[in-house]
């Protein structure tokens, strides 16, 4: 066999094995091209969705701990004797988790009276002036950066299809996450806060006299740390300010309850 002859089969070889790179090459693109279509649409999963229930949830516990343990520590501070610091504790944890569901409940559902009421007042300018609202809800859109043409064809394709939608997301700002739940807001406020009244009554009934204080301190603050953290995971926030955040007033009221205590119950 030639040089020649070597040199063609080798070259052949080559550009077999380019030939077969190239079609794996656009086999791979081709499958990449199937897995990632352009405009497909994907499930996204934002945390923010949670904040309705989890600002309830949070705040009802936090109370809970802090409210019931500041109680059984003023108590405990005046030198009450173990049954009445005991009663102050249930007494505390009915009160609060009664007060939370109360004032909750009237809090959102005043606050979905006022969303119902700009709702309406919409539906009517809709009724009576379709055009301005038009042109109004596509001014918004120049504003976030549209311009004019576009912005009047977004309005104009999205008030075809819910005009009231349209203007209660884009100019009220009320959106399925921000929509009121008095009901729920309330029991999720209420039974937040019974759990969270659970630990330092448990510690109560459970430490002997001699320790409740320290026992109360040691136990509120470790607790409220872990929630603090879970709460700033599952809100997606930065966990360490949180939890310094919720340690620090927590300690506070829980220190001023117990000096409030010991002064007045020096005094009777």
């Amino acid at each position: 066999m030639t040089d020649d002859a070597v040199a063609q089969g080798t070259a052949n070889i080559d550009a077999g094995k380019n030939d077969n790179e190239a079609d794996g090459l656009q086999e791979a693109a081709r499958k990449g091209a199937a897995k990632r279509v352009p405009g497909k649409a994907h499930r996204e999963h934002h945390k923010i969705k949670n904040i309705g229930w989890l600002r309830a949830a949070v705040l009802g516990a936090n109370d809970g701990i802090v409210s019931t343990t500041s109680i059984v520590l003023g108590v405990a501070g005046s030198h009450a004797n173990h049954e009445a610091v005991l009663v102050a504790g249930i007494a505390g944890m009915v009160a609060g988790s009664m007060s939370m569901a109360t004032g909750e409940y009237v809090s959102v559902a005043s606050q979905e009276d006022t969303e119902k009421a700009a709702l309406v007042e919409e539906k009517a300018e809709l009724k009576a002036d379709y055009a301005s609202e038009k042109t109004e809800l596509a001014l918004i859109y120049v504003r976030r950066g549209l311009d004019r043409q576009l912005a009047d064809q977004v309005a104009d394709e999205l008030m075809k299809h819910d005009a009231l939608s349209a203007h209660a997301q884009d100019e009220l700002g009320l959106s399925e996450i921000s929509q009121a739940n008095p009901l729920q807001a309330a029991v999720a406020s209420a039974c937040s806060f019974a759990s969270g009244a659970a630990l330092p009554l448990a510690i109560v009934a459970f430490v002997p006299h001699s320790a409740i204080v320290y026992a109360l301190a040691v136990g509120a603050l470790v607790s409220l740390a872990v929630l603090g953290g879970l709460a700033a995971k599952a809100g997606g926030a930065p966990i360490r300010p949180g939890v310094l955040r919720v340690l620090l007033w927590s300690a506070l009221a829980m220190g001023i309850t117990y000096a409030a205590g010991a002064i007045f119950g020096a005094e009777g």
